[in-house]
């Protein structure tokens, strides 16, 4: 993984000791916190509805297993022993003391992190897939890339003020786990007719009130021309984005208001200028950091104790079924462990999980981990003959739960239990839909489910795009939940249908499993999953499992 140079580690002391001065003011009240508010929120500080909140950065996702144990140390010493991992792959602390936070961002600096550009109007963490680097179906590992975007954009003098936040993903797959065409710029990587890879460049996606499926601008970039056409891209969008309406200052209403033909021209055009700004200081750039992602020493040892434990241990087997994916090398896993325990709150670790995940990684993957937009943590590189070990060692720590991509295995914002601008709870809700599947012991039956919750309609919790997505709001001071239906993230991204009205919390649970006994009683077998079903069927059938026939029509 990179390692900071001696530029990196004197800008990151740089922006720290600028920091504490900044608290130092404001503590002493020099600073009022309308003042203040824009130099918190250039360095990751929120105020929520309890207390701040510091989001750090995990670029791309990517952790070492010392970076881990520091953000459990942090999580012990500065919060109350937990943190959140997002759906952009970062990690959240819901409860530090603002006199606290320089000594804690002097604590990410000691291990290479930091929590810059995690909040405010510019471009924001870098996300990619979570397997990159070891996924089977890969054309070519995308961190290398994810960190020449994270340089360039970092204290960018011309992307400091954007119109609204700007948000990157990229995928080294043609199979998109990076939800890529939900984001400002989505880049998925593909071959030309020749063979060559480059990027398919996907713009004007995103998510929240105006939810958006991004489209292309090009269907295939050059990777010696990443750089400068997106630069020419932000350059565009800086100048034609609103700033009238934050409703509508996001990229994916510029393209949406002017048409994608015109924001192809415009941005060709500077482009063709950008372009020769660079004079091949990228490549060389690039070359540098391709250095930082070599391929592991793989382990070669027999696997025979792998199968031998899948046929004797149900438990494991059942585990290996869902949380285990293909690795390149035929010897290897990539592992996920889930943090969705069923009643647990996703996405949180506590302090030890954290640091028993950095033991694990360190001495049985190849030190490094990975936060996926999913709120899971990944191995990506396990051998399988230290599978049995790893499970044995996850189970005792609450990390076994064998619910990767099934009902339970839900994302979900921090809602109204911590957010500010959230109008209902997430968290009690995705806690009781776990709980109920896990009483009904249908989660393996019912198969692949995405089902994702947001507590607001800026939809952190990417509600539109699971193929179940609830919604709450606000209802004349009452919480209500809508469901949609049909959303997907992949390369077939697609938005949600609203079902119809709502339902109350205490409704909410028992509507989803009505969605769900429905699809098992009318699926074409167990091979159909939920999304392949709703395709095939439409949404009058679910509609009437919700409301009946009268009120089937009545949400027509």
């Amino acid at each position: 993984m990179y390692k900071y140079n001696d530029f990196d580690a004197a800008f990151i002391r740089a922006r720290t000791t600028q920091f504490r001065a900044q608290v130092e003011r404001r503590i002493a009240g020099d600073l009022t916190e309308d003042e203040f508010r824009p130099l918190r929120l250039m360095n990751g500080l929120y105020l929520q509805l309890h207390a701040y909140m510091l989001r750090v950065a995990v670029p791309y996702g990517v952790l070492s297993s010392r970076q881990m144990r520091q953000l459990a140390m942090i999580a012990d010493r500065w919060d109350k022993g937990y943190g959140h991992f997002t759906t952009r792959q970062n990690i959240q602390y819901n409860w530090p003391k603002l006199a606290d936070v320089p000594d804690i961002m002097d604590a990410l600096a000691a291990v290479e992190m930091h929590a810059i550009q995690t909040s405010g109007n510019t471009i924001r963490n870098v996300t990619s897939d979570q397997f990159a680097g070891a996924a089977a179906d890969e054309i070519e590992d995308p961190r290398p890339y994810a960190e020449l975007i994270r340089q360039w954009s970092t204290d960018h003098p011309e992307f400091q003020f954007l119109p609204r936040k700007f948000k990157i993903a990229i995928t080294g797959s043609p199979n998109d786990r990076a939800v890529v065409k939900a984001h400002d710029i989505g880049l998925r990587m593909v071959r030309s007719s020749d063979g060559v890879p480059g990027f398919e460049v996907i713009v004007g996606g995103g998510l929240g009130r105006t939810p958006m499926i991004g489209k292309v601008i090009r269907e295939f970039l050059p990777r010696a021309d990443l750089l400068p056409y997106l630069e020419a891209i932000v350059a565009v969008y800086n100048l034609l984005g609103r700033r009238d309406n934050k409703y509508k200052a996001r990229i994916k209403i510029t393209v949406h208001e002017n048409g994608i033909d015109t924001i192809r021209d415009l941005v060709e055009a500077e482009f063709a200028t950008r372009r020769a700004t660079f004079h091949g200081a990228d490549q060389a750039l690039l070359a540098e950091i391709a250095e930082a992602f070599p391929t592991p020493a793989y382990l070669k040892a027999p696997i025979d104790g792998y199968h031998a434990a899948r046929d004797a241990d149900p438990v494991f087997r059942a585990w290996a079924d869902t949380n285990l994916a293909l690795h390149r090398n035929p010897d290897y896993a990539i592992v996920t462990i889930s943090l969705k325990a069923h009643g647990a709150t996703p996405g949180d670790a506590t302090s030890d999980q954290m640091r028993l995940m950095a033991d694990l990684a360190e001495r049985l993957g190849h030190d490094e981990l990975r936060v996926s937009h999913e709120q899971n943590i990944v191995l990506p590189h396990v051998h399988k003959s230290h599978l049995p070990e790893l499970h044995a060692a996850l189970s005792g720590a609450g990390l076994a739960t064998a619910n990767i991509g099934l009902v339970s295995d839900i994302i979900a914002c921090p809602g109204m239990d911590y957010c500010a601008l959230a109008t209902a709870r997430s968290i009690p809700i995705a806690q009781e839909i776990a709980q109920r599947f896990d009483a009904l012991k249908l989660e393996h039956e019912i198969g692949p489910l995405k089902l994702k919750i947001s507590g607001c309609i800026n939809a952190c919790g990417h509600h539109h795009v699971g193929h179940i997505g609830i919604l709450g709001l606000d209802r004349a001071g009452v919480e209500n939940y809508q469901i949609t239906l049909g959303g997907d993230g992949t390369q077939d991204a697609a938005i949600g249908e609203r079902t119809g009205p709502g339902f109350p919390a205490d409704e909410i649970t028992g509507a989803v499993e009505k969605l769900v006994l429905t699809y098992l009683d009318l699926r074409d077998g167990p091979a159909e999953t939920f999304l392949m079903a709703y395709r095939r069927l439409g949404m009058e059938p679910f509609k009437a499992a919700l409301y009946g026939d009268e009120g089937k029509r009545n949400a027509a």
